[in-house]
């Protein structure tokens, strides 16, 4: 199966968006598509052996727009840097150079409009006009003086009548069909109005031509609707283009050129898209990092915030690893480049937040069935109520009015707006967060979670031994005792032991000579330290030796979750080091907040019974939250009982071994650093390594789906009780109507509004605090 990206063109609403998807359906090999309106982009995945991306593309252009495959890479195709090479696509700027045009457009349109409408509304108002223009015997004069200043309007938006008729054409019509037939339909008639009024001048009827040039002429309103709409249109597409502001910001982090260090030792400026694996690049104070890379020479400290959200700056050596688009804060270093385009962790940061908004929520399918009919039967209740007016009134002039405001009122760009434009807020938001949704459906699964199991090493903990207590036995100093700790552990692989001896570098101890180191499987070490038999490990060590241990103390240390190591020489206890898996600080808060939320939080564990519930303690879990005993293959079985149960279960866990279980839970969120973003089987990367986020993930998406079920109230209410009041279906009774100007209004304004109330996910802040 091949993955496939499209950049499609020509689509404008939500029915665009409905018939492409149908298109691209019915091409043979295709199991999935998902068609972005917002990005104008095109997600496939197809069997390349049933069919291909040429074949894709041809089924889009038969259905009227245009589609061509996303080239993900800056580098031709099998050179040696097309694995490396990306390009950082901003949507955002597309759609500011859409806007840029659009302003063109809107300009040139009001320019032209301001005058036609004063003229063809002035005798309505009583507005002053000259003779020429408000005599009887000019009536013509007036006709063509309107019909020249609609023509540079027409012009300007002469792209919804070339998209509208060529969608009527491949009987899959969208909006702009139903603004050309509006437009289209106004003009014909005041043409057609025109001849008659030449016909009577002919006849010498002047009186006559006046009442047909005040009653028939709609062209000030065709004008008036063209340029409603473009108004809407640049409103909703600069509105658009703020939805984008997380991605921009994320790709504006990377710098465009870089300083390389030849052999030599000469320096030149690069573009950073010419960066290749091993360029020896230098870095000096506030300059961003182009690319990853280790530290070759010299030394300074790192600002990752923007990667992982730690505001401390992190000191660099040479051999400590730097991503790109950090900011280096003090020194100067060189580094050689690791990872460069593609595989750098931003740009799989801003793969991961282009592809969540290229998919699609299950929530948006309601809106792509009825954006999928939506024009189409826009058109019949045009025709029907043309039709019942004329009947009813035998008034062309009221039956055509009432047809044209019930086509510019209807509005399927606010249903295709509703839930795209949501999604790409709410995820780079996310991102902006270190919360990093790999698909839409991810963003909208995790507000229904009820249940979050929690792997506990490198996600309650921070997956990493340290000593928590150091107790020496009477008439030994601490010192003395670990002076004997770090001579014995030195040699030692032993996680325990690296703990350790990482405690004893901090303190600046050295470990003595010692010899005849020995190995005690599943016990500890014994070896010869001068005269002395010296000894380190467990109680089962100590007993072999003859060495009496506190068998109270060591029972305290394992009801708090620690282990402890018994230090020995020549048969006598010198003391005990405690050392523990130590819970990460926001852990307990984390819990507290998921509690808040209405979320229970249970925690997985391959640790016995009695550690287990001491961490357990430790956060503010019990009981049946605490699963002790578990195998790394067990994970996913616990999982899936707790759905068996009826549960909404999210897995958290940072592990290989928690793979299966993220994959089994409705959500997977993987809990990692920066730069491990690309994690399988999750669903959603929290890069902080924050069991906040988890609580704060979960306020997103409900914020999110929340909003998206306001756009679509919002854009359904809009046209159920537009429509209808277009129609004239209230006039009877209570004599409200809409005229075809105020009707491209409101349209304008839906789309708007939906956009509008998305961009509020800008400035969502989550409850949940550090």
């Amino acid at each position: 199966m091949a993955h496939e990206k499209f950049d499609v063109g020509g689509m404008t609403c939500a029915s665009c968006q409905a018939h492409v998807e149908k298109a691209v359906s019915g091409v043979a090999g295709v199991s999935d598509v998902a068609v972005n309106l917002l990005s104008g982009s095109m997600v496939v995945d197809f069997d390349d052996s049933a069919t291909s991306a040429d074949e894709i593309s041809r089924a889009v252009d038969r259905a009227g727009y245009s589609a061509s495959p996303v080239d993900a890479g800056g580098a031709p195709a099998g050179s040696p840097a097309a694995a490396g090479a990306a390009r950082l696509d901003n949507p955002t700027k597309k759609l500011e150079a859409t806007a840029d045009a659009m302003h063109t457009r809107l300009v040139v349109s009001i320019v032209f409009l301001v005058p036609l409408f004063y003229i063809g509304m002035g005798h309505m108002f009583g507005w002053p006009l000259p003779s020429f223009l408000s005599d009887h015997m000019h009536s013509m004069t007036l006709a063509l003086t309107e019909l020249l200043l609609l023509l540079p309007i027409l012009y300007e938006n002469m792209s919804y009548f070339t998209n509208g008729f060529k969608s009527l054409w491949h009987r899959a019509p969208t909006m702009d069909a139903l603004i050309a037939i509006g437009a289209t339909a106004s003009v014909a008639w005041s043409l057609y109005a025109m001849f008659v009024m030449a016909d009577q001048y002919a006849m010498g009827d002047a009186m006559m031509a006046n009442m047909t040039a005040m009653n028939n002429l709609y062209l000030e309103s065709a004008g008036t609707i063209l340029t409603l709409v473009t108004v809407g249109k640049y409103l909703e597409t600069r509105s658009k283009a703020k939805t984008g502001g997380a991605l921009e910001k994320l790709i504006d982090l990377a710098p465009k050129t870089a300083h390389v260090v030849a052999a030599d030792g000469s320096e030149m400026d690069v573009s950073a898209e010419q960066l290749q694996p091993g360029d020896v690049i230098r870095v000096r104070p506030g300059e961003s990092l182009p690319v990853d890379g280790i530290v070759l020479e010299g030394a300074s400290s790192v600002d990752e915030s923007a990667l992982t959200g730690e505001s401390i700056p992190v000191e660099k050596q040479a051999g400590d690893t730097v991503n790109a688009a950090t900011i280096n804060r003090t020194g100067t270093f060189t580094f050689r480049a690791t990872r460069v385009g593609a595989d750098t962790s931003l740009a799989k940061i801003v793969q991961l937040v282009e592809d969540a908004n290229a998919t699609k929520a299950p929530i948006a399918r309601l809106a792509d069935k009825v954006a999928g009919v939506f024009v189409p039967v826009v058109i019949c209740i045009a025709i029907v109520v043309f039709a019942v007016w004329l009947v009813l009134t035998a008034n062309v002039n009221e039956a055509i009015t009432s047809a044209v405001a019930v086509l510019v009122i209807s509005c399927p760009c606010a249903l295709g707006l509703a839930t795209p434009v949501a999604i790409m807020v709410g995820t780079g938001r996310g991102a902006e967060m270190g919360v990093l949704f790999k698909s839409a459906e991810a963003l909208e699964n995790l507000r229904g979670i009820d249940t979050v199991v929690l792997d506990k090493t490198g996600t309650i903990t921070k997956g990493k031994a340290a000593v928590t207590d150091v107790v020496p036995a009477e008439g030994t100093s601490k010192k003395a005792l670990l002076k004997l700790a770090a001579t014995l552990e030195a040699n030692s692989e032993h996680p325990l032991a690296e703990a350790i001896m990482d405690h004893t570098r901090e303190l600046g101890i050295v470990p003595r000579e010692a010899s005849g180191f020995a190995a005690v499987p599943g016990k500890g070490v014994t070896a010869q330290e001068g005269a002395n038999k010296v000894a380190a490990g467990n109680a089962r060590l100590m007993a072999e030796l003859g060495v009496a241990v506190d068998e109270a103390a060591l029972e305290a240390f394992a009801h708090d979750g620690k282990t402890p190591l018994m230090f020995a020489k020549n048969g006598e206890l010198v003391g005990t080091i405690a050392v523990a898996d130590e819970v990460k600080p926001t852990s307990k808060a984390a819990i507290e907040a998921l509690r808040r939320l209405g979320v229970r939080a249970v925690m997985l564990t391959g640790d016995n019974r009695t550690t287990a519930e001491a961490i357990g303690r430790g956060v503010g879990l019990s009981g049946d939250a605490v699963i002790a005993d578990v195998l790394p293959a067990d994970k996913e079985r616990h999982v899936r009982e707790l759905q068996d149960k009826g549960h909404k279960v999210a897995m958290v866990g940072d592990g290989i071994n928690d793979s299966p279980a993220l994959a089994r839970a409705d959500v997977g969120l993987a809990i990692g650093a920066g730069a491990d973003i690309a994690k399988e089987g999750a669903d959603v990367i929290l890069m902080h390594s924050d069991l906040l986020d988890v609580g704060r993930a979960i306020e997103l998406s409900r914020a999110v789906i929340r909003n998206i079920k306001q756009d679509l109230f919002w854009a359904l209410f809009y046209n159920a009780i537009g429509i209808p009041l277009a129609a004239g279906v209230f006039y009877p009774l209570l004599g409200w109507q809409l005229s075809p100007m105020f009707g491209a209004a409101a349209m304008s304004l839906s789309s708007v509004c939906v956009v509008t109330n998305s961009l509020r996910l800008r400035g969502f802040r989550p409850r949940v605090t550090k």
